[in-house]
Formats: C-alpha cells, structure tokens, sequence
C-alpha cells in the first residue's frame, strides 16, 4: 500500500476512534484532559502496541506529529459540541465500524511490511483495530466491546484476513477497499440486525 495512502486511513481512523473514546468521557462525566486523554489512547493505543510488537520503534504515534493532532483536534470538537454530537448514536456507531474497517486493512498491511507472516499480520490488523477500544472500555469502567456478544472482533479479522491476501496476491489497492468494506458492511449489519456472537451451551442472554 502506498504510504500516502496508508498514511491518509491511519489518520482518518485515529480521529474516528478519538471522537467516540472522547465521547465516552464526556458521558462518563470526565474534564476536558480526560476527554482527550481517553480519546488519545482509543485512537492511537492500538496502533501504539502493534507497532512495538512488529518492532516499528518508536511508535508512527511518537514520531509523526500529526498522529498527535488528529485525536487531540476530534476529541476538543468532541467535548465542545457532545450535546449535539450526543444525540447521534447511530451516527457514531457507524463511524466505530468506519474506524475498525480502516485499521484492521492498514494495520495488517504495516505488519505485512515488516516481513510477519500471513496470520500473524492478520492478527495485528485486529489487535489494531480492536486494541484503543479495549483500553478505553477498560479505563471508563466498561466491560470491553469485544467481550459483550457483539460481532466485533471477528469482522475486524475477517477485514484483515482479506488485506494480507491482497497484498500476497498484488491485486492492488482496489483490494484493500474491498477487505475494509467487508468488515464495515459485517459490523453494520451485526448492529442492524442484532447479530451476536453465540453462548456456551444452556446460558441463556440476559
């Protein structure tokens, strides 16, 4: 993937990510710093953890100074406009899921790049995609998205499953749009249509 555009998504899904961990604190009654605080480590934490792991030191986060500004920028509208922001849940779980798509594709693609392999690429896609969400959960008090029934995570895989094999098979960035789009329409519909994931056997959902 071009680093341009690589570049271009990871900032988009930073800022997405921020917006919706910024959100969270204003609900959960926090000042300003928390907001941007808790936006911050949504949008980069992520990325943060896999680029330590693949050994891209020091993290794209630390280095580049618009991976900075991006959360700081969305989490501030965030916490200035949240009565109006607020009101759109629909909305802002649309966005997670543009976020989740986005970073499951550039995530695994970085991972790719530096010389993993197929699936343990594809599972730094998720750990990206899926990481900034935990610690926000984790840090606001909630039980992380990814372990309340939701189809989550397994989205977010399937995304980054289908961007590694687009870059094992040079099918071009045409591809990396399609493995972002079947994780987005999945998440949407798992929203859409109540999709959960299943249950141990005689445990009924609360």
């Amino acid at each position: 993937m071009p680093d341009v555009v690589l570049v271009v998504l990871d900032l988009l899904g930073i800022a997405v990510f921020a917006a919706t961990g910024a959100l969270v604190a204003v609900r959960k009654e926090l000042d300003v710093f928390g907001a941007i605080v808790l936006g911050a480590i949504t949008g980069l934490g992520g990325g943060v953890v896999r680029d330590l792991l693949i050994g891209a030191v020091p993290p794209a986060a630390l280095v580049e100074w618009t991976y900075l500004v991006a959360p700081l920028v969305a989490a501030i509208l965030v916490f200035v406009f949240h009565p109006t922001i607020g009101r759109m849940e629909k909305q802002i779980g649309v966005l997670d899921a543009v976020g989740v798509a986005l970073f499951c594709v550039t995530g695994a693609v970085k991972a790719l790049e530096f010389g993993l392999g197929v699936l343990p690429a594809a599972l730094c896609g998720l750990l990206t995609a899926i990481g900034g969400g935990m610690m926000r959960d984790v840090l606001a008090g909630r039980v992380p998205v990814i372990f309340r029934e939701e189809l989550y995570a397994t989205p977010a895989f399937a995304g980054a499953l289908l961007a590694v094999a687009a870059v094992e098979l040079d099918l071009g960035a045409w591809a990396y749009g399609v493995a972002a789009g079947v994780c987005l329409v999945w998440r949407l519909l798992a929203l859409w249509r109540g999709w959960k994931a299943p249950l141990p056997p005689g445990i009924d959902r609360g």
